[in-house]
């Protein structure tokens, strides 16, 4: 990928409970459209630098907030307290999906009559998952990466390094072939290794689950992209989402990539260059105006 550089921009916006989300923003020229990115756990939008940029390249946008309890948003809801980096604070997982929501309406209104993608990965996939079940109107496609259906017999709840962990000692090694990126991981100070139960607590780690619902009241394009050897899902997890979203939500347009080997962070695989050229080419064929 061709590395232009685009100026980030940082923002913040306070939400209905009065947590204060810090924001990014790497603006295209004229851009096709815009990617609002929604991060996974234990890390934060800064991760997606090279990401955006590669979209920015390819004419389009992005914006991406840190959650609550991550990144620069948790650095400051917390004072400072990394030992509390996590935790979601006042409304927990309702409230933090909601202040997505909220980002939305920041993102649309600065961008008006350009189409908006929202782009979830991991935790930020299925936070998306529930967004789209009440606001698909809100958006004009939608990606999950690094995703599952979010059901007990589809996600794995348990150490998601497990079947990766005699490939390396950082503990990381599920997120990508790369051992850079594990390496990364281990050494940013701004990420950390949770299993939602334990963060959140049993109430709203159960508000994980759900499916997607029918009749999402607009028929939005859906891309899905995963590692065959992604930890949280897999296959047969994906195929089963995929398949709920064209009969359940009556979809049209599903279409769900599997890459050979990669693991669970596929923007960061050994492949990258193939993963973001997919979802370039997908997003230019879905967001045309």
């Amino acid at each position: 990928m061709a590395h232009s550089t685009t100026t980030r921009s940082d923002h913040t916006y306070v939400d209905a409970q009065g947590v204060t989300i810090h924001y990014y923003v790497w603006e295209a020229a004229q851009p096709k459209a815009v990617v609002q990115l929604a991060h996974g756990l234990g890390e934060h939008a800064l991760r997606y630098e090279q990401f955006a940029q590669d979209l920015n390249a390819a004419g389009y946008s992005v914006y991406a907030d840190d959650h609550r309890g991550h990144g620069a948003t948790g650095v400051k809801q917390h004072k400072g307290d990394m030992s509390k980096m996590g935790k979601l604070g006042p409304g927990g997982l309702r409230a933090t999906i909601a202040s997505l929501k909220k980002f939305t309406t920041i993102v649309r209104a600065a961008n008006p009559g350009i189409p908006l993608v929202l782009l979830g990965h991991s935790w930020g996939s299925l936070m998306a998952q529930d967004v789209l079940n009440t606001s698909a109107a809100d958006y004009d496609a939608a990606v999950l990466t690094g995703t599952a259906h979010r059901s007990f017999a589809h996600m794995n709840s348990g150490d998601l390094n497990a079947k990766h962990k005699h490939l390396g000692t950082t503990g990381s090694e599920w997120l990508s072939r790369d051992p850079e990126v594990a390496v990364q991981f281990q050494n940013d100070p701004l990420t950390f290794y949770a299993g939602a139960m334990k963060l959140f607590g049993v109430p709203d780690a159960l508000r994980m689950l759900g499916r997607p619902a029918k009749n999402l009241g607009r028929d939005i394009p859906l891309l899905i992209m995963i590692g065959s050897e992604d930890s949280l899902g897999g296959e047969k997890s994906v195929a089963t989402l995929a398949a709920e979203y064209v009969t359940r939500s009556h979809l049209s347009d599903v279409e769900a990539i599997v890459y050979p080997g990669a693991r669970h962070e596929v923007f960061n695989e050994t492949n990258r260059d193939q993963v973001i050229g997919d979802l370039i080419a997908w997003l230019d064929a879905h967001t045309a105006s």
